[in-house]
């Protein structure tokens, strides 16, 4: 069974601003069927919109096309929920909110802002152990 993951934010931007690294190899895996993507509206707005603020030197049009990309290969969910605040940051609750609904890995560099993953049995890893994980990097 193929695993179901929600890629945070950071990992779309590190993607975007590099090509050497492992959050532009496991976007680069997308289009190939190795895991799902869950999406949220609430997610691909933040997407968008941060995206969108100069953190790449991608045009906005580059940006939509990734964008649309990425939901073209991903799950819709439809969040009628909301736990707030239960992380640190409560600006990532939406993204855990997500990761419930579709009993998926949320992926980021920012492990430690989801350290309350646990209690929901939620799992969080950055981009290269889950590359490690899927037996794609060494």
């Amino acid at each position: 069974m193929k695993p179901h993951i929600v890629l945070d934010t950071n990992v779309l931007v590190s993607a975007l601003k590099s090509s050497s690294g492992a959050s532009f190899r496991l976007l680069s895996l997308v289009e190939q069927d190795l895991f799902t993507v869950h999406l949220s509206t609430t997610l691909v707005t933040e997407y968008e919109a941060v995206l969108k603020r100069g953190m790449t030197l991608l045009s906005a049009e580059e940006i939509d096309d990734v964008v649309d990309f990425i939901c073209s290969r991903s799950v819709l969910n439809k969040i009628f929920y909301l736990w707030r605040p239960v992380l640190k940051d409560p600006g990532d609750d939406f993204v855990m909110e997500l990761a419930v609904k579709a009993n998926a890995i949320i992926i980021t560099w920012n492990v430690n802002d989801f350290k309350q993953a646990v209690w929901f049995d939620i799992k969080v890893m950055t981009p290269r152990d889950f590359l490690r994980f899927l037996e794609v990097l060494p």
